[in-house]
Parts: C-alpha cells; sequence; structure tokens
C-alpha cells in the first residue's frame, strides 16, 4: 500500500471518529434539553398545584374564553353543582394500583353558570368474566361540592372504533360529546380529589416526566462520544507509536 493511501486512509478514519465524537456529543446535548425543558413543566404544574383553588363558578363567566381556562390547568377547584348522572361514561383500560379497569367521567352542571364541565371523578375496577358489566358507582343526587384540580380532557388511548356510542368507551371526543349531551362542557376537565367514596378510588398517579430516561440516554450518547474518541487515540496514536517503539 503507498504512502498516498495510507495518508487517505488515515485521513478518513479521523474525519469518521470526529463525525461519530460530534454527532454523538449533539445528541447527549439535546437529550439534556429535552430533560430541561421537562423540568421546566414539571416546575409549572408544581407551581400551579400550590396556589390557591379556582372557584367553579368562575370558570363558566363568558369572559373567561379557552385561553384562560388553559392557563389554570392544574390548579386546585373548588366545584358545586349538580351531576348528570344519566351521561356517566367508563373510559375503559385505565389503570390504578397498577390494575386494569374504569376511569369514571361525570358532567357536572356548574351552579351559578350555563357551563357544565366532566369530571374525572374516579377509577373503578371492571368485570373480567363480563366485559360488558357496569361496576356499582352510587352518584348523589342533588347539589353537591366538591375538591378537584383543573386537568386537561382524558388523555386518548388507541382507538379502531372511531365515534363511539354507549357507557363503556375507550376515548371521549369533546365536539361529540358536546352534540351528544347537549352540554356547554368547557375545553378542560376537572381530577376528583380526596379520600376513595362513591365506589371510586382517587390515587390518580404521578404524570411521568420523562426526566430520568433523558438523563440516561444523555450519559450514553457522552460515553459513545468518549468511546469513538479513545478508540481512534488507541489505534490511530498509541498503537502506531509502540510498534515503531518496539521496531
Amino acid at each position: 500500500m503507498t504512502g498516498r493511501s495510507l495518508s487517505w486512509g488515515r485521513s478518513l478514519i479521523l474525519l469518521a471518529a470526529l463525525l461519530g465524537v460530534l454527532a454523538s456529543a449533539a445528541l447527549g446535548r439535546w437529550q439534556l434539553r429535552r430533560a430541561d425543558e421537562k423540568q421546566l413543566l414539571v416546575d409549572q404544574r408544581l407551581s400551579q398545584a400550590a396556589m390557591a383553588p379556582v372557584l367553579g363558578v368562575d370558570l363558566g363567566r363568558p369572559d373567561e374564553g379557552l385561553e384562560k381556562r388553559q392557563a389554570l390547568l392544574h390548579r386546585p377547584v373548588l366545584l358545586k353543582g349538580r351531576w348528570e348522572a344519566p351521561k356517566t361514561v367508563y373510559l375503559d383500560n385505565r389503570q390504578m394500583q397498577g390494575r386494569a379497569g374504569f376511569y369514571v367521567v361525570t358532567p357536572l352542571v356548574l351552579t351559578g353558570t350555563d357551563a357544565a364541565i366532566l369530571v374525572q371523578r374516579g377509577w373503578v375496577a371492571r368485570s373480567f368474566t363480563d366485559r360488558q358489566s357496569l361496576p356499582q358507582v352510587s352518584t348523589p343526587e342533588g347539589e353537591v361540592s366538591l375538591q378537584a384540580h383543573l386537568a386537561p380532557w382524558p388523555s386518548r388511548m388507541y382507538d379502531f372504533a372511531g365515534v363511539e356510542r354507549g357507557p363503556i368507551r375507550q376515548n371521549l371526543d369533546l365536539n361529540d360529546f358536546r352534540a351528544e349531551t347537549g352540554l356547554p362542557l368547557l375545553e378542560v376537565s376537572a381530577a376528583q380529589a380526596g379520600p376513595a367514596s362513591e365506589g371510586l378510588l382517587r390515587e390518580w398517579p404521578q404524570v411521568a416526566s420523562g426526566i430520568e430516561k433523558h438523563h440516561g440516554y444523555a450519559f450514553q450518547w457522552f460515553g459513545l462520544s468518549a468511546l469513538i474518541a479513545l478508540l481512534y487515540v488507541w489505534f490511530q496514536i498509541v498503537q502506531p507509536l509502540r510498534k515503531q517503539k518496539n521496531g
């Protein structure tokens, strides 16, 4: 092999090593930025949760638009109203304490307003012998008061059926449910707080931030960057020098 070929080969190896080091380091920095972004979201959520409760009657005011309500997400809220029990929906394949079951959601018509809010009332186990069996959940009549925190509309699960009907569903679309119930539902929902009652558990899972995952990925990428650099130094610098010295 000629000297020029050796020089070209070494140059290509150096270029590949540099690209590998730079690319893996850049990916590591990107993972750290993602971790910082998610940490900011967690801090904002904790800050919202520590604020004074919002009154449900204020949510239904005409001047409280979508943007204002979205800005109140994760704030505590004190709700007073009347349950629309016949419009209760059981969202399937939801977990609590590692068990599969239903999230039970019921619209609450807010006292003193023309609005209603969907309340995620809690979780209940389902029957695995009769998939269409509805669990026993009691719904108080008349005006009720409850504590909750404002939450986004229930998250979507996989969906094979399109628009769903009936008490048991995978998902609940805001516009479809508004049309179905005829209720002026708000764009946000409320997750009821407090101990178990009415046949429902309320040990809501904490939303996983994924910060630790991003830190782990960043460590792996930085480790790969360092490994590429070490391998290049060992095989392209140290080993040739050792051969020259021993030769």
